[in-house]
């Protein structure tokens, strides 16, 4: 039987700074009514992902804000409740993007099959999604690892980070993570088999790395930004390359970060280093790439060469929470939250 009501937390304010709970509010809708050709999802799954933060700010950017009194993005696994779609069957699963609430109608456009019982369906908002394809295609495409380059990756962790570096791995490189805490960067090292994983906390980070890195930085791949990246800097090799995918240190940020101007030292290295730096947005430039991808990695996850770490909240009331720690760095693994049980 259907929920009485569709709940639903939209953007009540643009935060000035970190986001808190002032800036959402959990309402109560009526839930939509699927016209002729389309479905009702049921979410069961909610990614949470750090570029929510720049969707809650009114400042340009390569996608449209959020409107204040929306609800807030964010992709989802649903089930498909009722449908009046011929392509679509009740109790299917589906990849979609419904936000943050429990029920949305889709005329199936954009909506990615995924069975009627996968095995681990909430893995397609992290490795088998946005994360993981992320990942493999601003390491191989953009980062081009050679046998024998050093890898340094931020995050190292998380849902991105941690795929950088066991592809890197895979094939042939020297990876160094960084990460916050020691039980986040002994993960790294004893799980997912990095060589080395520094702790972004300590005073020391930049002779760490140095010391970590004497051959110096082949690739970089950049996530995170701020003290992390002014460590890596003047340890960059001739021909590195740099993927950008993200700048979570500054997403918070009201202002530039202190200290002395860096953009002429980060001009300079680019020029006299000849290092390619390039961003990405993943499904905008990579998505007809999507099942390359897919294939790949479902071969590494079968054969047990990809380790896959989720962090499952339960409770849909928890997402604000959730997301105020995930920028904090709180999570540990893909933050995923489970919004309703299953059909």
């Amino acid at each position: 039987m259907l929920q009485q009501h569709n709940r639903r937390i939209v953007l009540a304010s643009r935060p000035v700074g970190a986001p808190t709970n002032e800036s959402f509010r959990l309402e109560s809708s009526v839930i939509p009514v699927p016209k002729e050709g389309e479905v009702l999802l049921k979410a069961i799954y909610l990614s949470l992902d750090p570029y929510m933060r720049g969707r809650m700010s009114a400042a340009e950017s390569y996608a449209e804000p959020v409107a204040l009194e929306d609800v807030m993005v964010g992709a989802t696994v649903c089930q498909v409740e009722q449908s009046n779609n011929a392509n679509f069957e009740q109790g299917e699963w589906v990849l979609a993007y419904t936000g943050w609430q429990d029920y949305g109608v889709s005329n199936g456009e954009g909506l990615v099959k995924l069975g009627k019982n996968p095995t681990h369906p909430s893995f397609a908002l992290g490795i088998m999604g946005m994360p993981g394809f992320t990942a493999y295609m601003g390491l191989l495409d953009i980062g081009q690892p050679k046998e024998g380059d050093t890898v340094v990756v931020a995050a190292a962790t998380g849902p991105v980070g941690a795929t950088v570096g066991q592809i890197a791995k895979l094939k042939g490189c020297k990876v160094v993570g960084i990460a916050g805490g020691a039980e986040k960067c002994q993960y790294a090292k004893d799980v997912l088999g990095f060589d080395a994983c520094l702790d972004h906390k300590a005073d020391d980070l930049a002779q760490q790395l140095a010391e970590t890195c004497r051959d110096g930085i082949d690739v970089y791949f950049e996530n995170v930004g701020g003290k992390v990246f002014d460590a890596v800097m003047p340890l960059l090799n001739t021909g590195a390359r740099i993927p950008v995918c993200g700048l979570i240190s500054q997403y918070n940020a009201t202002s530039l970060p202190e200290g002395p101007d860096r953009m002429s030292t980060l001009v300079a290295t680019l020029l006299i280093k000849r290092i390619k730096m390039q961003g990405f947005i993943i499904f905008d430039d990579y998505a007809h790439r999507y099942d390359e991808f897919a294939a790949q990695m479902g071969q590494w996850l079968a054969e047990g060469k990809i380790k896959y770490k989720e962090h499952l909240i339960e409770g849909f009331e928890n997402t604000p929470n959730a997301f105020i720690g995930l920028l904090e760095g709180k999570n540990f693994g893909k933050l995923v939250i489970k919004m309703n049980a299953p059909q």
